[in-house]
């Protein structure tokens, strides 16, 4: 066994008292670093659906669903935008956002609307397309905007004697932009779930 030229090192033996010194340390490193972390306004304004207008033009945020007035009779109680989804639909490297809206029931499933918004320079975002009407009695599910296609799954109703909480039918539906109007594609029939 060779000995070591250095001298004996009487600190590196660790003892309890060496272990709470460190413990005590790391808790206040982890404590300041918790106190350095960017307020929530920052850090959702660097995350927002944004997206890039075609030529090198500046981005242009999607249309908020909040500022809309939307086309529903909800009597004495408002609307409640259930999902929302940017996504530039028609091309034109703006963006438009899908809205799922329905009444501020309170309780049981509302019927949804969806609706397409665009906004123009200034003026409050507007309702260009209304996709699912809300007369239809259906409830939105699985709402996404990808390549300029809307997709959601539609849950509706077989009967009046059918309760409001539990749809049994079910439908896959998509929306494309097309020939300067939105084509529903899906399939032939509700089916049952």
């Amino acid at each position: 066994m060779q000995t070591s030229d250095l001298p004996d090192l009487a600190h590196t033996d660790t003892t309890p008292m060496h272990w709470l010194a460190t413990a005590t340390a790391m808790a206040a490193v982890i404590a300041a670093a918790g106190m350095l972390q960017p307020d929530a306004a920052t850090a959702s304004a660097s995350t927002s659906h944004r997206t890039t207008a075609e030529h090198g033009t500046a981005s242009a945020a999607a249309p908020d669903p909040a500022r809309a007035t939307f086309p529903l009779e909800c009597g004495t109680v408002d609307t409640t935008v259930a999902d929302q989804v940017p996504g530039d639909l028609d091309g034109d490297g703006r963006p438009e956002t899908v809205a799922v809206v329905h009444c501020d029931a309170g309780s049981g499933t509302p019927p949804s609307g969806v609706y397409v918004l665009t906004q123009g320079s200034g003026a409050a975002p507007r309702v260009v397309a209304t996709l699912v009407d809300p007369a239809r009695r259906m409830s939105v599910d699985d709402l996404t905007v990808r390549d300029g296609i809307i997709s959601a799954t539609l849950l509706g109703y077989s009967s009046a004697n059918v309760p409001r909480c539990c749809p049994d039918q079910q439908e896959k539906v998509t929306w494309q932009w097309r020939n300067g109007a939105f084509v529903r594609a899906g399939q032939s029939g509700a089916n049952s779930i």
